[in-house]
C-alpha cells in the first residue's frame, strides 16, 4: 500500500480529459470542483471557435447545467423555442415538459464552451492549448500519454485516469484500438454562416422536401447559421461548396433563401451513425462524440455528451476520494447505463432524417401515420418530447431522473450544485445509507416540505435516484 501511494504522488495528475470541448470542459470541472487534479489537453491553440454545428440545448442538459449554477446564464443567451415542428405537419408542443426548462433553447454552441470553460478555470482545471495526444499505455495502476506541446515539444503526462472526448475521429479510440462500425447516413451536408435580408417568421426554421431539407437557426448577433442537404448533389466533402449552393437549397427546402449574404464561412461535411462497443478500457474511457455520433436530426449530439460526462464524473470523484467500496463495479455502470442511452439516440435520430428525406412509398405512408399519431395521442407526443428532451431517460428502475423538487432547504437542483448526494427525509429522522458499490460517503441532508411525506429519496449527484 506505500508503494502504491508513493507511486500515486508521483503522478502529473489524477484525471487527464482529451479535447476542451463541451463534454470534456464539464467533466474536467466537476473533478477538479471534487477537489480532484484534472489536466484538459486541447490541440487548439487557446480561444474558442464560433464555427460549431451545435444549436440547441434541451431540457435535461439545462437541468444538467442547473446543477452546476449554469442554466439561468447559460439561457439568457439564447431564445427558448416553445414549439418543435417536424415533417412539415408535426408539431411537438414542448411546454408540456415537466422541468423548469420547458423548452429547447436555442443557443449557439460556443455560449455554452465559454461558461464551461470559465467554470473549469475557475474550479482549478489545468488546460493544456496547443497540446496533442501521440499515444497512450496503461497498466494496473496509471495511465501515461505521449503528446506533443506547443512549438512540436515532447511531453509526457501520466495520470490515474483518462477520459477520450476527443470527438468523432478520436485518437484515444483508435489508441485503444477499439472499432467505431457504422455507417454514413447523409452525405454532403453544407454549413454556412450568413446575413438574411429577410427574417425568417420561426425562431428555428426547418423542412425536408422530396430531394431536400434545410434549417436555419440565429446566432443572436445578426448572423445565421444554414445547415442544408440536396439529394440531387451528392459530393464528397472536398467538392468546393459556394453561396449559391446554400441559396439553391434553401429555396428547395423552404420555398425561400431569405436573401441569403455575406457568407463568412462555408463547409461541406457527412453525417455519420457509429457507436463504440465499449466506453471503458481499463483506466481509459470514452464519452460524447468519441463514443457515439449521429445525424444532426432532433439536435441530441452535444447534450448527449454533456450527460455523458455528468453521468460519469461523479463515478470517476467517488473512485479517486476512495468512496467507492467497489471501484471497478461503479465504473462499469458508465457502460451500462449510457451505452443503452447512445444507442437509443442513433435509433430515434436516424428514424427522424430517414422519415424527412422518404421517397420510398412505404416510408412516407409511415410518416404520415407517426405524425397523426403524435399530432393526436397525447401519451405518444409526451414519450417523443421525452426522448428527444432527455428527460424520459431512465437508468433502471432505480435510475430514475429526479425533477427539480421544493425543499425545506432551497430547489433540489440548487443543493446538487454541491456535487453529492442529496439524502431527502421527513423531518426529524436520520435514515442509513445503502451499501452499493458507489457508497454515498458524503450527503447532503435535506427534508419534505410536506410533513406528511414518510418516503426517503437518496438522489445521485447526476439528478437519479439510486439505491
Amino acid at each position: 500500500m506505500a508503494h502504491l501511494e508513493a507511486a500515486m504522488n508521483h503522478l502529473d495528475t489524477d484525471v487527464l480529459v482529451i479535447r476542451a470541448g463541451p463534454t470534456g470542459m464539464l467533466l474536467a470541472g466537476d473533478l477538479a470542483a471534487a477537489g480532484l487534479r484534472a489536466t484538459l489537453i486541447e490541440r487548439r491553440p487557446h480561444g474558442i471557435s464560433n464555427m460549431t454545428r451545435a444549436f440547441g440545448v434541451h431540457a435535461r442538459t439545462l437541468e444538467q447545467l442547473d446543477a452546476r449554477g449554469l442554466a439561468d446564464d447559460l439561457v439568457s443567451t439564447g431564445t427558448p423555442l416553445t414549439q418543435l415542428r417536424l415533417f412539415r405537419h408535426l408539431t411537438l408542443d414542448l411546454t408540456r415538459l415537466p422541468s423548469r426548462f420547458p423548452y429547447l433553447l436555442i443557443t449557439p454552441q460556443y455560449e455554452v464552451e465559454r461558461l464551461l470553460e470559465h467554470r473549469a478555470l475557475s474550479t482549478g482545471v489545468d488546460f493544456r492549448y496547443g497540446t496533442e495526444l501521440r499515444a497512450l499505455s496503461q497498466d494496473t495502476d496509471t495511465v501515461t500519454a505521449e503528446l506533443t506541446g506547443p512549438g512540436g515539444a515532447p511531453l509526457t503526462l501520466r495520470a490515474r485516469y483518462l477520459v477520450g472526448a476527443d470527438g468523432v475521429r478520436s485518437t484515444v479510440r483508435a489508441a485503444l484500438g477499439l472499432p467505431f462500425p457504422g455507417t454514413s447516413v447523409i452525405r454532403s451536408l453544407v454549413l454556412a454562416d450568413v446575413r438574411l435580408t429577410h427574417e425568417p417568421e420561426g425562431l428555428l426554421t426547418v423542412n425536408g422536401a422530396r430531394d431536400a431539407f434545410a434549417f436555419i437557426a440565429p446566432f443572436g448577433d445578426g448572423w445565421y447559421r444554414v445547415m442544408g442537404w440536396n439529394r440531387t448533389r451528392q459530393v464528397p466533402d472536398s467538392e468546393p461548396v459556394d453561396l449559391d449552393e446554400v441559396r439553391d437549397i434553401a429555396r428547395r427546402a423552404l420555398g425561400s433563401d431569405y436573401g441569403m449574404h455575406d457568407a463568412r464561412w462555408i463547409s461541406r461535411f457527412h453525417s455519420d451513425e457509429r457507436q463504440a462497443p465499449a466506453y471503458r478500457s481499463g483506466r481509459v474511457l470514452l464519452a460524447g462524440d468519441a463514443a457515439h455520433v449521429h445525424s444532426p436530426a432532433g439536435g441530441q449530439g452535444m447534450n448527449t455528451g454533456l450527460q455523458d460526462a455528468a453521468n460519469l464524473s461523479w463515478k470517476l470523484a467517488a473512485v479517486l476520494r476512495g468512496d467507492a467500496p467497489d471501484p471497478e463495479a461503479l465504473l462499469d455502470t458508465y457502460q451500462t447505463e449510457r451505452h443503452p442511452v447512445g444507442a437509443a439516440v442513433l435509433r430515434s435520430s436516424g428514424a427522424i432524417v430517414r422519415l424527412a428525406m422518404a421517397r420510398d412509398p412505404l416510408l412516407r405512408t409511415a410518416r404520415a401515420l407517426a405524425t397523426r399519431l403524435l399530432n393526436t395521442f397525447r401519451p405518444a407526443a409526451d414519450k417523443a418530447m421525452g426522448a428527444i428532451s432527455g428527460l424520459g431517460i431512465a437508468y433502471g428502475r432505480t435510475g430514475r431522473r429526479v425533477p427539480d423538487l421544493t425543499l425545506r432547504e432551497g430547489r433540489l437542483y440548487e443543493l446538487l450544485r454541491a456535487g453529492e448526494f442529496v439524502l431527502i427525509a421527513p423531518e426529524g429522522t436520520k435514515p442509513a445509507l445503502p451499501a452499493s458499490p458507489a457508497s454515498p460517503a458524503r450527503v447532503v441532508r435535506a427534508t419534505w416540505t410536506d410533513p406528511a411525506r414518510r418516503t426517503t429519496l437518496l438522489v445521485r449527484p447526476d439528478g437519479h435516484t439510486f439505491r
